[in-house]
């Protein structure tokens, strides 16, 4: 008996209308005092790859950013926890419904499998979006927090074995993220270029075992050895304060180096096959790590790259961006879908874009 496979049928996203990428430059470079470093900061964002990042945050009253004048930011001190999830509590679902009706017509959905780690709410986010589509009391849900960036693929993971598990199964998955709202009030250098890189989004997928879009395969992880306090995400009183450790490239880029740990985290495959890359765009310099790890060609992560050029990171929904745009691509095609975050953990799976 042929084992069932899962299929990422359709992904649709959304993001909010505000970009606050280059309000977020000035207001850092204004809180550097040193000359040196302001200029070190200033090539450092210069040379991101990120273009925008889109935040739920409101307008300032005076018409503005968040960091300007009336805005959520211009505070002293900065918004505590509660507010910031008081508003996660009304601006996650929200953004979610839009990526959600992105998709059209979604038809009778048996399981809701929602990734978001970036806020906390009861009656959960899961709950919410569930009784919004009138899902019912009945639908089967999951919540997946605090993963970090590669809570997508645990979300996929979920899916792909509720289908191959039940045939009749339509599984909708749902990533939202709201980064913005874990501003930090802090000078120096490396968690100012950390909060650089991120922004909101969100991603909505239905997952059936319906033959068409992109074919799940293998799923994997792995844990890089003496790197668990690379990534840190700490909740405080004033949001939850991401470390980001500059070291995270070098060390992604000395792992896929190796091939050993390649075999054992993709399993046996043929390099010259894989066609299509969706790699999660933590930043500039982690798709280069990639690239040079893999030995990959120029243009292998186009389609993550312009992800991070018009979004930044979105933590978990950024994945399922780059997945949308192998959808969106021609012909078939062997991939690859991977992500990195807290552990220092990889976590990825294999696919095939059908023709």
């Amino acid at each position: 008996m042929s084992k069932i496979t899962a299929h990422i049928n359709a992904i649709a996203t959304a993001v909010p209308g505000q970009d606050v990428h280059h309000a977020f430059i000035g207001w850092a470079e204004a809180r550097i005092h040193d000359p040196r470093e302001r200029a070190l900061f200033r090539r450092m964002a210069d040379r991101s790859g990120i273009g925008h990042r889109w935040s739920v945050l409101p307008v300032g009253a005076d018409g503005g950013s968040p960091v300007g004048e009336g805005g959520f930011y211009a505070v002293d001190p900065l918004p505590s926890t509660a507010a910031r999830m008081a508003l996660y509590a009304e601006a996650a679902p929200r953004l979610a419904q839009e990526a959600i009706a992105g998709l059209g017509p979604i038809g009778a959905i048996s399981h809701l499998v929602v990734a978001s780690c970036t806020g906390f709410v009861a009656p959960g986010i899961d709950q919410i979006i569930a009784a919004a589509l009138g899902l019912g009391g009945g639908v089967e849900r999951t919540l997946i927090g605090f993963m970090g960036c590669y809570a997508a693929v645990a979300a996929l993971r979920t899916a792909h074995h509720i289908v191959r598990s039940e045939p009749e199964a339509r599984v909708l998955v749902v990533t939202v993220e709201l980064s913005s709202l874990h501003l930090q009030s802090v000078d120096a250098i490396e968690p100012l270029l950390s909060m650089l890189q991120f922004g909101d989004g969100a991603a909505a997928a239905l997952v059936t075992a319906d033959a068409r879009g992109l074919a799940l395969d293998r799923f994997f992880s792995a844990t890089l050895p003496d790197s668990g306090g690379l990534i840190r995400w700490t909740i405080g009183d004033q949001g939850f304060a991401m470390h980001l450790s500059g070291e995270v490239p070098a060390r992604i880029g000395r792992a896929l180096a190796d091939p050993g740990f390649v075999d054992r985290l993709l399993g046996p495959h043929d390099a010259a096959d894989i066609g299509a890359w969706a790699v999660h765009a933590g930043g500039r310099s982690i798709l280069d790590a990639v690239e040079a790890g893999l030995g990959l060609a120029d243009g292998a992560l186009a389609a993550s790259r312009a992800v991070l050029a018009d979004y930044g990171n979105m933590s978990s929904a950024t994945l399922m961006f780059a997945l949308k745009a192998m959808i969106a691509a021609d012909g078939a095609a062997n991939g690859i879908a991977v992500a990195f975050g807290p552990g220092l953990a990889a976590e990825g799976f294999g696919f095939r874009r059908l023709a």
